[in-house]
Protein backbone atom coordinates (compact mmCIF):
# COMPACT_ATOMS: atom_id res chain seq x y z
CA UNK A 1 0.00 0.00 0.00
CA UNK A 2 2.93 2.36 0.66
CA UNK A 3 4.11 1.85 -2.91
CA UNK A 4 0.99 3.47 -4.43
CA UNK A 5 1.66 7.05 -3.15
CA UNK A 6 5.32 6.73 -4.17
CA UNK A 7 4.32 5.48 -7.63
CA UNK A 8 1.88 8.38 -8.03
CA UNK A 9 4.61 10.82 -6.98
CA UNK A 10 7.08 9.37 -9.50
CA UNK A 11 4.55 9.41 -12.35
CA UNK A 12 3.58 13.01 -11.54
CA UNK A 13 7.24 14.05 -11.43
CA UNK A 14 7.99 12.38 -14.77
CA UNK A 15 4.94 13.80 -16.56
CA UNK A 16 5.64 17.31 -15.21
CA UNK A 17 9.22 17.23 -16.45
CA UNK A 18 8.27 15.76 -19.82
CA UNK A 19 6.05 18.76 -20.43
CA UNK A 20 9.22 20.86 -20.76
CA UNK A 21 10.92 18.59 -23.29
CA UNK A 22 11.52 20.47 -26.54
CA UNK A 23 9.11 19.50 -29.29
CA UNK A 24 10.59 17.51 -32.18
CA UNK A 25 9.16 19.72 -34.92
CA UNK A 26 9.22 23.42 -35.72
CA UNK A 27 5.96 24.74 -37.11
CA UNK A 28 4.06 28.00 -37.03
CA UNK A 29 1.12 29.55 -38.81
CA UNK A 30 0.40 32.96 -40.26
CA UNK A 31 -3.06 34.04 -41.34
CA UNK A 32 -3.66 37.03 -43.62
CA UNK A 33 -7.38 37.80 -43.26
CA UNK A 34 -8.80 40.62 -45.37
CA UNK A 35 -11.38 42.65 -43.45
CA UNK A 36 -13.75 44.16 -46.04
CA UNK A 37 -15.12 46.74 -43.56
CA UNK A 38 -11.78 48.27 -42.61
CA UNK A 39 -10.19 47.31 -45.96
CA UNK A 40 -7.14 46.03 -44.11
CA UNK A 41 -5.40 42.72 -43.71
CA UNK A 42 -5.48 41.46 -40.14
CA UNK A 43 -2.41 39.28 -39.76
CA UNK A 44 -2.10 36.71 -36.98
CA UNK A 45 0.99 34.59 -36.44
CA UNK A 46 1.08 31.70 -33.98
CA UNK A 47 4.36 30.14 -32.92
CA UNK A 48 5.67 27.91 -30.16
CA UNK A 49 6.69 30.15 -27.27
CA UNK A 50 10.09 28.55 -26.67
CA UNK A 51 11.01 28.72 -30.37
CA UNK A 52 10.04 32.38 -30.68
CA UNK A 53 11.85 33.28 -27.48
CA UNK A 54 15.01 31.54 -28.74
CA UNK A 55 14.75 33.28 -32.13
CA UNK A 56 14.43 36.71 -30.52
CA UNK A 57 17.30 36.05 -28.12
CA UNK A 58 19.54 34.87 -30.96
CA UNK A 59 18.58 37.73 -33.29
CA UNK A 60 18.94 40.57 -30.79
CA UNK A 61 21.64 39.15 -28.50
CA UNK A 62 19.61 39.72 -25.36
CA UNK A 63 17.71 37.43 -23.07
CA UNK A 64 13.96 38.01 -22.90
CA UNK A 65 11.41 35.63 -21.44
CA UNK A 66 7.75 35.27 -22.24
CA UNK A 67 5.47 34.85 -19.22
CA UNK A 68 7.61 37.34 -17.27
CA UNK A 69 5.96 40.78 -17.32
CA UNK A 70 9.22 42.64 -16.76
CA UNK A 71 10.23 41.76 -20.35
CA UNK A 72 6.94 42.83 -21.98
CA UNK A 73 8.18 46.19 -23.31
CA UNK A 74 11.38 44.67 -24.70
CA UNK A 75 9.46 41.76 -26.25
CA UNK A 76 7.08 44.22 -27.94
CA UNK A 77 9.99 46.19 -29.36
CA UNK A 78 11.76 43.06 -30.61
CA UNK A 79 8.60 41.48 -32.05
CA UNK A 80 7.84 44.71 -33.91
CA UNK A 81 11.28 44.67 -35.56
CA UNK A 82 11.26 40.91 -36.11
CA UNK A 83 7.83 40.89 -37.75
CA UNK A 84 8.75 43.77 -40.07
CA UNK A 85 11.78 41.81 -41.25
CA UNK A 86 10.25 38.35 -41.60
CA UNK A 87 6.68 39.04 -42.82
CA UNK A 88 6.07 40.87 -46.10
CA UNK A 89 2.75 41.55 -47.84
CA UNK A 90 2.21 42.67 -51.43
CA UNK A 91 -1.30 43.27 -52.79
CA UNK A 92 -1.95 43.87 -56.50
CA UNK A 93 1.74 44.75 -56.94
CA UNK A 94 1.66 47.27 -54.07
CA UNK A 95 3.97 46.54 -51.13
CA UNK A 96 2.11 47.10 -47.85
CA UNK A 97 3.75 47.66 -44.50
CA UNK A 98 1.78 45.81 -41.83
CA UNK A 99 1.89 47.60 -38.49
CA UNK A 100 2.68 45.61 -35.37
CA UNK A 101 -0.32 45.63 -33.01
CA UNK A 102 0.81 43.38 -30.16
CA UNK A 103 1.09 39.83 -28.88
CA UNK A 104 -0.67 37.43 -26.53
CA UNK A 105 0.83 34.52 -24.66
CA UNK A 106 -0.88 31.18 -24.41
CA UNK A 107 0.40 28.22 -22.42
CA UNK A 108 2.79 27.02 -25.09
CA UNK A 109 2.37 29.50 -27.92
CA UNK A 110 2.47 33.18 -28.73
CA UNK A 111 0.03 34.96 -31.02
CA UNK A 112 1.40 38.00 -32.85
CA UNK A 113 -0.93 40.58 -34.38
CA UNK A 114 -0.30 42.95 -37.29
CA UNK A 115 -2.58 45.09 -39.42
CA UNK A 116 -1.98 46.45 -42.91
CA UNK A 117 -2.81 49.86 -44.23
CA UNK A 118 -6.16 50.06 -46.10
CA UNK A 119 -6.27 48.62 -49.61
CA UNK A 120 -9.03 47.89 -52.15
CA UNK A 121 -10.31 44.31 -52.31
CA UNK A 122 -7.30 42.31 -53.54
CA UNK A 123 -7.18 40.30 -56.72
CA UNK A 124 -3.68 38.95 -56.13
CA UNK A 125 -1.72 38.57 -52.92
CA UNK A 126 1.97 37.84 -52.47
CA UNK A 127 3.44 37.09 -49.07
CA UNK A 128 6.94 36.36 -47.85
CA UNK A 129 7.10 34.62 -44.49
CA UNK A 130 10.38 33.46 -42.99
CA UNK A 131 9.56 33.53 -39.28
CA UNK A 132 12.04 31.43 -37.26
CA UNK A 133 14.17 30.68 -40.34
CA UNK A 134 17.01 32.44 -38.51
CA UNK A 135 16.90 29.63 -35.93
CA UNK A 136 15.69 26.40 -37.57
CA UNK A 137 16.50 24.94 -40.97
CA UNK A 138 13.50 22.61 -40.66
CA UNK A 139 10.96 25.36 -39.86
CA UNK A 140 7.57 24.96 -41.51
CA UNK A 141 5.02 27.78 -41.68
CA UNK A 142 1.41 27.18 -42.66
CA UNK A 143 0.09 30.26 -44.50
CA UNK A 144 -3.60 31.09 -44.80
CA UNK A 145 -4.85 33.92 -47.01
CA UNK A 146 -8.53 34.73 -46.61
CA UNK A 147 -10.44 37.19 -48.78
CA UNK A 148 -14.24 37.49 -48.67
CA UNK A 149 -14.50 34.10 -46.99
CA UNK A 150 -12.34 32.33 -49.59
CA UNK A 151 -9.41 30.63 -47.86
CA UNK A 152 -6.25 29.53 -49.63
CA UNK A 153 -3.64 27.71 -47.57
CA UNK A 154 -0.12 26.55 -48.30
CA UNK A 155 2.81 25.11 -46.41
CA UNK A 156 6.15 26.89 -46.67
CA UNK A 157 9.16 24.88 -45.54
CA UNK A 158 12.62 26.37 -45.07
CA UNK A 159 14.07 27.85 -47.25
CA UNK A 160 10.84 28.56 -49.20
CA UNK A 161 9.30 31.83 -48.10
CA UNK A 162 7.19 33.15 -50.98
CA UNK A 163 3.53 32.49 -51.72
CA UNK A 164 1.43 33.97 -54.52
CA UNK A 165 -2.36 33.60 -54.73
CA UNK A 166 -5.02 34.98 -57.09
CA UNK A 167 -8.57 35.68 -55.95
Amino acid sequence: MKKLPFLIYILTFISYNLSFVPHPYHVGSVEFNYNAKSKTFEVTGRFFMDDLESALNKKYGQSVHFLDKKYAAEINRELDQYAMEYIKLKVDNQLLKPKYVGYEEDRESVDIYLESEPVATPKQVEVAVSFLYNLFDDQMNIIHIIINGERKSEKLTYPDRYLYQKF
